[in-house]
């Protein structure tokens, strides 16, 4: 209460501000009267005069200075009292100043009797010409303003053609009263009550400030979850580590002297032990589907992008697999849906986030194993993607978890067979022929997939049709300064120079000379690899155990692990507005279901066939589990 008395009369006075500049007239005289019976300290002049004489002083003082010619009382005034925002950025502003310098340096020859004092014209003179080399240099290059540059050097204006205009009796006077408009624009927002100015500034402050907050805080959510994902796998290796040394420290114990010093290694796992992670909550995936399918396209990218989130940021182990049953439990991506609208044909919407987002849920799908296996019990999942391949020219994220996607399939034989069968090869030849217009992860997939289809009899009868170009194109690729790509690219030559008309084509064109170039600049591992394809170049017929199973269409060379790579999270397009959900917390708001997850036993299989010795690759692999290293 001591705060509102000591402020009272300031309080007051803005409020008479503000009804005096709204004309609320017979208000504000109920206003003074009531203050007057209660009391109440009312300021003796409002507030508004003084703001308002200001200004009118201002303008009154400068358009006097214009009128006499007295150029630094005008240019004092206008510095100091023209915002140097209005004064550098708008156009109309730097104009007029323009004109304003003009009407200064040719004031004396406009308005003196007889010939002007020289002194005090040379004076002005290079006050323009200084202005000129200066801060009217920005508008040197606009055809308006480029004749008056040469004025200074004229000596004789008045009788020039170019300056004809300036010295008639019309032109001052139109330069005037620009200026008053200006001016009467300009000060016009000095004139708003403090009251409005208050509210304005507060409430908009409020705004962007709350905006900024929330941003800020969906940010933080997704550096929390990536830092808790590289947490686990730091805290298993160093559990793996551990595990191993101890195993040593046994052996050592057997031989020397029987201490028991791996038990203070292997105690020292039980504090760090991870504790049970909570399942998440279960959704109504009727709803979701629905909003999905004929909710707003703001909507559906959100909603896809929180699907993809629950399975990028859960838990690897019972957590991501419960979500990702739920999902397939549910056909989320309507995969066995006949119907003429569904979720997979979210990949064709015209919305450019919507594609991405759901290309990116796919790729996320096709990361896992068991997601990998849902997708392709249907064909159209893959007809889609090939389509969606060849169409996007627009997206470049979009191409690129399309093609990751595919990548993926191609660890699986049926998938890789129909791949070949599509002509997919040959888009890939095609996009390889200029790398250096791709991103690393678009080459590096690209790579990854062409070497999977080559390891087929189908695939590489497919390369020997173009062997020259593909060789070419392969060949290329092996100096390329990304490194990532070359076990790909050398899995690639191995395999596909086990056909005799490939051979004899590479041979044709020099291909022992050339990789024998990438052997004197190479590493230990790129030598090792390219002297077991300059052997399969020499050779004659296929060298034993080549392939496996090579045309066995019922065995499956998938490597069974999950790749949950960084990227599918990158370079997010949308961010929520102040109120609106997003992530979890929509899912879980809007679409809280009731026990739809459901648990599943894990696929065993061979966990990570990776290639780890000198030959080149002769599995399909996938660029993050390769990377990865997971073990075999």
């Amino acid at each position: 209460m001591g705060d509102i008395l000591a402020h009272e009369s300031e309080l007051l006075g803005l409020v008479k501000e503000y009804l005096d500049f709204a004309e609320f007239e017979d208000t504000l005289k109920t206003f003074s009267k009531e203050c007057k019976i209660k009391g109440k300290p009312l300021p003796k002049s409002a507030c508004g005069s003084l703001r308002d004489s200001k200004p009118l002083i201002i303008q009154k003082d400068l358009l006097a200075a214009f009128d006499s010619g007295d150029q630094r009382e005008f240019f004092d005034l206008w510095e100091e009292h023209i915002p140097r925002s209005v004064r550098d950025g708008d156009s109309l502003a730097q104009k007029l100043e323009f004109y304003l310098h003009i009407h200064f340096a040719i004031y004396l020859l406009k308005h003196s009797v007889g010939r002007p004092d020289k002194e005090e014209l040379d004076e002005r003179i290079s006050y323009f010409k200084t202005y000129l080399e200066t801060k009217g240099a920005a508008l040197s290059q606009t055809t308006e303003f480029l004749p008056f540059y040469a004025l200074p050097f004229v000596p004789k204006p008045a009788a020039h053609p170019s300056f004809k205009e300036l010295f008639q009796d019309s032109w001052s006077p139109e330069l005037k009263l620009k200026l008053e408009k200006f001016l009467a624009l300009i000060f016009k927002a000095s004139n708003m009550p403090k009251l409005f100015t208050l509210y304005k500034e507060n409430g908009q402050s409020n705004k962007d400030m709350l905006q900024q907050l929330h941003r800020q805080l969906v940010e933080a959510e997704r550096r929390s979850m990536t830092y808790l994902k590289r947490y686990n796998k730091i805290q298993a290796d160093y559990h793996n580590l551990i595990g191993v040394t101890a195993e040593l420290v046994d052996s050592l114990e057997a031989t020397v002297s029987g201490k028991m010093a791996s038990t203070m290694l292997r105690a020292s796992l039980a504090p760090v032990k991870l504790k049970d992670v909570p399942l998440l909550p279960s959704l109504d995936y009727e709803k979701l589907k629905k909003d999905l399918i004929w909710g707003s396209d703001r909507l559906k990218a959100f909603l896809l992008q929180a699907l993809r989130w629950r399975l990028t940021t859960s838990h690897p182990g019972e957590q991501r697999e419960t979500v990702l049953q739920a999902y397939i439990s549910n056909d989320l991506l309507d995969c066995h849906s006949h119907g003429q609208r569904s979720v997979l044909q979210l990949l064709n919407s015209k919305s450019d986030v919507v594609r991405q987002y759901m290309a990116r849920l796919i790729n996320a799908f096709a990361s896992l194993a068991e997601g990998r296996l849902y997708l392709a019990q249907s064909t159209k999942v893959l007809r889609l993607l090939e389509e969606r391949l060849r169409e996007e020219d627009k997206d470049v994220m979009t191409r690129e978890n399309v093609l990751g996607a595919l990548q993926k399939f191609s660890l699986r034989r049926p998938l890789q067979t129909a791949m070949i069968r599509d002509g997919l090869i040959f888009w890939l030849i095609d996009i390889l022929k200029e790398p250096d217009c791709l991103s690393d992860y678009t080459l590096e997939y690209s790579v990854a997939l062409l070497m999977n289809l080559c390891l087929r009899s189908a695939g590489k009868n497919v390369c020997a049709q173009a062997a020259s170009l593909v060789l070419k194109v392969l060949s290329d690729l092996l100096g390329h300064e990304n490194h990532e790509i070359q076990p790909y690219v050398n899995g690639a030559l191995y395999s596909i120079l086990s056909i005799a008309s490939i051979r004899e084509e590479a041979r044709a064109m020099g291909m022992e000379d050339i990789l024998r170039c990438f052997i004197r600049e190479g590493n230990a591992e790129m030598i090792r690899q390219i002297e077991f394809i300059i052997k399969q170049l020499n050779s004659e017929e296929l060298p034993d155990g080549a392939l496996e199973s090579d045309d066995d269409e019922d065995e499956d060379d998938e490597e069974d692990h999950d790749t949950m790579e960084a990227d599918l999270d990158k370079d997010e397009l949308i961010q929520p507005q102040l109120g609106e959900l997003s992530g979890e917390k929509l899912l879980t708001t809007e679409y809280l279901g009731i026990m739809t997850n459901t648990g599943k036993a894990r696929r065993k299989g061979t966990a990570g066939m990776q290639w780890g010795g000198p030959e080149p690759l002769r599995r399909p692999v996938t660029p993050g589990g390769h990377r990865t290293g997971y073990p075999a």
